[in-house]
């Protein structure tokens, strides 16, 4: 049996102490361990409040004001790289927010495991690695087995908004969610986020940013 295809590539980023010490002492607090059954939102933050899904949240500027914004929701984020799973929890504790958890694990293995069926509210992926070269599209999270994961985890109604600055990218993620059966195209996105990094690099670099946002239906 192959292994999957990883859509990331785990960076020998520093980890600077105080994300080094964020880590050993906050993530028992803010963190989530990555585990093989699912879990219960309404024990990790003590409510039953719509659930929403980051993927790859970065160093977590735009995920902690995302979260900031939306109290009456909870959010839990998934990052695979030390430093800004550190950088996000100093974030996290700085605020004192209470509505916004991290896993520092891979994002389909969290879905698949960790994530029980119909229960998102919303699942965000801002800027994934694009992997530019053709020869490596392969790597791109955003293909039909993805797809028809994320669509099994979202509650009816709930969206799921993608953000690229990719233009082959973008009409990937746009013909890969219209092909899969559960999900509906609600309508070009409007920008309810705030700018991250990668896109701000972009815009930089005179690329368009596009904002796609699909529903699960009613099936």
């Amino acid at each position: 049996m192959t292994a999957p295809i990883r859509s990331y590539v785990l960076r020998q980023s520093r980890t600077t102490p105080a994300q080094r010490r964020a880590l050993e002492e906050l993530f028992p607090k803010y963190g989530l361990p990555f585990s093989a059954g699912p879990i219960d939102p309404r024990s990790i933050f003590g409510r039953s409040a719509p659930l929403v899904v980051e993927i790859g949240s970065g160093m977590g500027e735009t995920t902690l004001e995302v979260a900031q914004a939306q109290p009456q929701t909870d959010f839990i984020a998934v990052e695979v790289h030390g430093p800004g799973v550190g950088s996000l929890l100093k974030r996290i504790e700085a605020a004192k927010l209470t509505n916004l958890r991290v896993i520092r694990h891979d994002a389909v293995e969290v879905l698949e495991r960790m994530i029980p069926d119909g229960s998102l509210a919303g699942i965000h992926l801002f800027f994934p690695d694009p992997w530019p070269k053709k020869r490596h599209h392969k790597r791109r999270l955003v293909q039909a087995d993805f797809a028809a994961l994320a669509a099994r985890k979202l509650a009816r109604g709930g969206y799921f908004h993608a953000a690229t600055d990719w233009p082959d990218y973008a009409e990937q993620i746009e013909r890969v969610l219209t092909a899969e059966p559960l999900l509906e195209y609600a309508a070009p996105a409007t920008k309810s986020r705030p700018a991250t990094k990668f896109e701000r690099r972009g815009l930089g670099l005179g690329h368009r940013v596009r904002d796609l946002l699909f529903r699960r239906g009613q099936k």
